[in-house]
């Protein structure tokens, strides 16, 4: 679950392993996963390159089911005793993707009030931020979204080629999604 680089410059920080994820052994191997792809043009082999991207999601681990079947948060000690470590062994990274609340909350701050809606709407100050690394929230690409994706088009039409864009130059990439690329449904 966890992908730390020494060389990437993109660092995608999400939540935990859902089960099946877990069981692969490999982040995002989901529909989540496929719809996150989707969300930045990138094939599954650009995705998985460690050299280029580095995965560390708050929890390494499935967290478990609460009574209703839902997962449960991520296990607060990964983070507490790992997180500073991974970070300071990654200087490279340009680019933090805090994807869904408890990546926002860690990289984003706590003293975010106006939500999710208000973190990913600051899309443009994350970009054009002198900090190092930049920020940029995204909503968790989980179907439980999908309502709020429709609620905030702006997410697709405005911030999505914007983000696809300075992947692909953070990448050292350039030119168009291919078909299989441009094909999940964002």
């Amino acid at each position: 679950m966890l992908r730390p680089s020494a060389s990437a410059s993109i660092c995608i920080c999400s939540q935990a392993p859902g089960v099946r994820v877990h069981a692969s052994g490999l982040p995002f191997t989901d529909p989540s996963g496929d719809r996150l792809r989707a969300w930045l043009a990138l094939s599954a082999e650009e995705f998985y390159d460690v050299r280029r991207i580095a995965i560390v999601p708050m929890g390494f681990c499935f967290p478990g089911q609460d009574a209703a079947g839902g997962d449960l948060p991520p296990r607060r000690e990964c983070a507490l005793t790992w997180h500073a470590r991974l970070f300071a062994v990654m200087p490279q990274l340009q680019l933090i993707l805090a994807v869904g609340g408890y990546a926002q909350r860690w990289h984003m701050g706590r003293g975010n009030k106006a939500g999710m809606t208000g973190a990913v709407g600051r899309w443009r100050e994350g970009l054009a931020g002198r900090a190092r690394p930049r920020r940029i929230a995204l909503p968790h690409p989980s179907w439980r979204n999908n309502a709020w994706l429709v609620a905030n088009p702006w997410f697709e039409t405005e911030l999505l080629p914007v983000l696809r864009e300075e992947v692909r130059r953070l990448m050292g990439t350039s030119g168009q999604p291919t078909d299989e690329q441009d094909s999940g449904k964002a």
